[in-house]
């Protein structure tokens, strides 16, 4: 049985599922390797697992077609290994598939991809009683020796950036170019599940593929193994299906991790859980500060544990500002440890909430979402830059949709105007010309239409009342 994550993944990196931001970067990044070797030479793809990093980086290679030469650190994790293996191939010219020579003037180029580099170990030294597979251990000093010689594109994955940079690793902050991979949207996943369901000749249920995409959260590569485990020998699949996934709690881990702060003070044991937790701390942080005024009722253990947590915030924010990642671990330390610690007590509580921040963040950047996509249709009609039609057009856009029943129908069919869309270009003011402006599918039936909606925009007219006459009426 052919895996249907291999078998569908992108082939090209307009392909790619989401992370538009982080695709332009890598192209940016690949098309400065054109004219020469360029300054930053290496490149870091940091994100969760399964949301699409390797698949990028093998979608550039067939993009520029560069010889793809990748090494799986996990499997390779010592410093004579990866010499072996990525800096000869980093200090040498490349061969096509056919085998042969061209060189990189020639536009030849390899690609050295290092997968799962936040696994590299830090070097033990040397021990006599000790195997020499295990003491020789510099695999993060190999990789930067190789970046520093490379004449070749070098790509790093981590789904941990912060282990991959702690203790030796540090010199690759200003090695490497950091581009972040975040959670494609449900709707992206989604569509990509609809596009296999048709290639395979699968009709599989609407509503089932929506309620697969929404818990992936955003793990592509457990989306397609949860659709293809349901449509093992099957053309057709129901809701029904659905029992036989199970559900992937995936907050559950940091709910497990607060419980280890908030009711423990086992600080080595609060260290090894968060470790493994698939967060990163800046936004573990967030979490600890929501709940910690439900957890500490006591006055004196709340001031201590947010004593401690405003010390990691400001280690957090030296660490951006200095660019020192050393501090790291002790912003970690502070936030779980000093906050475990201040507790004189344990207390009942059992519940806890998710960051409004958070949420907060979330729901605005879908609304900027929804403007983006609509200016991007407007940008391509008028043949301006997204910023100028952002800046000059759409406040008149949306000013004409709003007062405009005539107009709003025509650009709905025009630019295909999703039901989202509409709802963000009304506003809620005149949100209820939508149901009559989405019934429109062609313009025979406009003026009816419009007739419509300004008789029910005249029963909600108030009284005139008398205002004094500006200069600017016109």
């Amino acid at each position: 049985m052919i895996d249907w994550t291999e078998k569908y993944r992108p082939q090209n990196l307009d392909e790619v599922v989401g992370n538009e931001h982080a695709v332009i970067e890598l192209r940016k990044w690949a098309e400065s390797w054109s004219r020469d070797v360029p300054k930053k030479r290496a490149i870091i793809l940091s994100g969760k697992p399964g949301i699409g990093k390797t698949s990028a980086a093998i979608a550039l290679a067939k993009d520029y077609r560069w010889t793809l030469l990748e090494l799986n650190t996990s499997d390779a994790r010592n410093a004579l290994k990866i010499k072996n293996v990525a800096t000869y191939g980093a200090i040498n010219e490349t061969f096509d598939d056919q085998g042969r020579f061209i060189s990189s003037r020639a536009g030849g180029r390899k690609l050295i991809l290092l997968d799962e580099a936040d696994n590299l170990y830090e070097k033990i030294g040397s021990n006599d009683d000790v195997d020499d597979d295990l003491s020789d251990k510099g695999g993060k000093k190999a990789i930067i020796d190789t970046i520093k010689i490379t004449r070749q594109p070098i790509i790093l994955i981590a789904n941990n950036y912060y282990e991959l940079i702690k203790g030796s690793g540090e010199e690759l902050t200003d090695l490497c170019k950091l581009i972040k991979f975040y959670n494609p949207y449900p709707d992206s996943v989604l569509n990509l599940l609809k596009k296999i369901c048709i290639k395979e000749g699968i009709n599989v249920n609407q509503k089932l593929l929506k309620t697969i995409a929404d818990r992936c959260k955003g793990d592509i590569r457990s989306a397609v193994n949860d659709l293809q485990s349901i449509c093992l020998d099957k053309k057709q699949v129901d809701i029904q299906a659905l029992n036989a996934i199970g559900y992937r709690d995936r907050e559950k881990d940091i709910f497990n991790a607060l419980r280890d702060i908030f009711k423990t003070k086992n600080i080595q044991n609060i260290k090894e859980n968060l470790s493994h937790l698939d967060l990163d701390p800046e936004t573990v942080i967030l979490w600890i500060n929501e709940n910690l005024p439900l957890e500490y009722k006591d006055f004196k253990d709340l001031t201590k544990g947010y004593d401690a947590l405003s010390k990691a915030d400001i280690f957090f924010g030296r660490i951006h500002r200095r660019q020192n990642y050393g501090l790291w671990s002790y912003a970690c330390d502070m936030m779980n440890g000093g906050v475990a610690t201040a507790k004189t007590r344990n207390y009942p509580n059992e519940k806890y909430n998710f960051p409004v921040w958070l949420r907060e963040k979330k729901s605005a950047k879908n609304t900027i979402n929804i403007r983006d996509s609509i200016v991007e249709k407007i940008s391509k009609s008028s043949h301006n830059s997204e910023k100028k039609s952002i800046d000059f057009l759409l406040n008149y856009f949306i000013y004409m949709i709003r007062n405009d029943t005539y107009f709003a129908i025509k650009m709905k069919n025009k630019y295909d105007l999703t039901e989202a869309e509409l709802k963000y270009l009304l506003g809620e003011k005149h949100s209820h010309k939508l149901k009559d402006i989405l019934k429109s599918s062609k313009i025979d039936n406009i003026k009816t239409i419009e007739e419509k909606v300004i008789i029910s925009d005249k029963k909600e007219e108030k009284p005139e009342e008398k205002i004094q006459q500006s200069l600017f009426d016109f």
